[in-house]
């Protein structure tokens, strides 16, 4: 699946801005405020409908204006051409449209490859809260095995609804039948505890490998680390157990709501431990990891967005990441200037401003 070429009309500080994009590598090449890093979020913001760098999609419009607008154009392995746009405006919220019509989340996202995103503003994913990494995790599950997909939208029903009648019970108001909502919870927690923990048990091994050869000093390594686990009667037990503890609270304190994913150097959290250069360095080889085992595994390579990623990087490593990148899939990076990037990573370049070179196809 290959994104074919992202237009943003416009989007932050590009006016009317299209870019044609090729397989492999794409290098975006221009120097600090030219844009680089909108023209990444436009791809993004088009794909997703989401930006990677901001929760408030607003942000997104430019100064004074009242819209931001991104389409992607992607060719499937059929050859068969989808249009996605994602909008944003201060009157009309926000749109995301699949050859111009509405579409839900999960068709879009079957005609679309996933994206895995490097930036300054993506550490949240190692040094941030525990939630950041779930929903990362789940994203992955669904790209490497799609039935899986519906497991942690199933399972935040369920806790929804048992959280509703939590609060419900605790505050006096009617009744209803807790356990009825136990096994619920419980059927779609273990399914996805499972989900997970065979991510991680894939992920794992290529971390470790990608981790060591970008320098991270020690053995990296990754751990999911379940509040829940076992079968579903065994967590239905579980929540049974802590039912009263759960009405004084008036929500469910036990679940996979609650797990957390370790990324470690050296049995040491990175999260709290590590440096910004090991944060970044681990960050990068989880979406290395993934891309590894999804490409092994014959499913849709991420796209990778790779926003500044050789700044803090020797010329040494900077050829072991642009030799990972060899395997398939494509990559768009960013570099303020081309004694950055190395020559393999500079076959197709986009130079910034636009009005220069709108083209990588070539």
């Amino acid at each position: 699946m290959l994104v074919c070429a992202v237009e943003a009309r416009p989007l932050r500080s590009l006016a009317a801005a299209r870019v044609e994009l090729g397989e492999g590598v794409v290098s975006v090449i221009g120097p600090n405020g030219a844009g680089k890093t909108n023209l990444l979020e436009a791809l993004y913001f088009a794909l997703t409908g989401r930006s990677f760098r901001t929760s408030d999609r607003r942000e997104l419009i430019p100064f004074g204006g009242q819209l931001a607008r991104a389409e992607a154009v992607v060719r499937d392995e059929d050859g068969i051409e989808r249009r996605l746009l994602a909008s944003v405006s201060r009157g009309d919220g926000r749109r995301h449209l699949l050859d111009g019509n509405a579409a839900e989340p999960a068709e879009i996202a079957r005609h679309r490859p996933p994206v895995a995103v490097f930036s300054p503003d993506r550490l949240t994913l190692v040094k941030g809260p525990p939630g950041e990494r779930r929903a990362h995790l789940d994203r992955y599950v669904a790209a490497r095995w799609p039935a899986r997909g519906p497991l942690r939208q199933r399972y935040g029903q369920a806790l929804a609804q048992r959280n509703a009648l939590l609060a419900a019970l605790a505050a006096g108001r009617g009744g209803g039948d807790l356990g009825v909502w136990d096994r619920a919870l419980a059927e779609a927690a273990a399914a996805l505890v499972a989900a997970r923990a065979a991510a991680v048990a894939e992920l794992e091994p290529p971390f470790a490998s990608a981790a060591q050869a970008l320098g991270l000093p020690g053995a990296a390594s990754l751990e999911y680390a379940p509040r829940a686990s076992g079968s579903a009667e065994e967590i239905c037990d579980g929540l049974a157990q802590r039912r009263e503890a759960d009405l004084r609270l008036g929500r469910t304190s036990w679940g996979p709501h609650l797990d957390e994913l370790k990324i470690q150097l050296a049995d040491r959290s990175l999260r709290r431990y590590g440096s910004q250069g090991q944060q970044r360095a681990a960050l990068l080889a989880l979406l290395f990891a993934e891309r590894e085992v999804l490409l092994a595994a014959r499913r849709v390579a991420p796209l990778l967005l790779l926003d500044d990623v050789m700044s803090e990087l020797d010329p040494q490593r900077r050829d072991r990441l642009v030799g990972r990148l060899g395997a398939g899939g494509q990559v768009l990076i960013t570099a303020a200037a081309d004694e950055s990037v190395p020559a393999a990573a500079r076959k197709r370049v986009v130079r910034m401003p636009l009005e220069v070179v709108r083209s990588a196809a070539a």
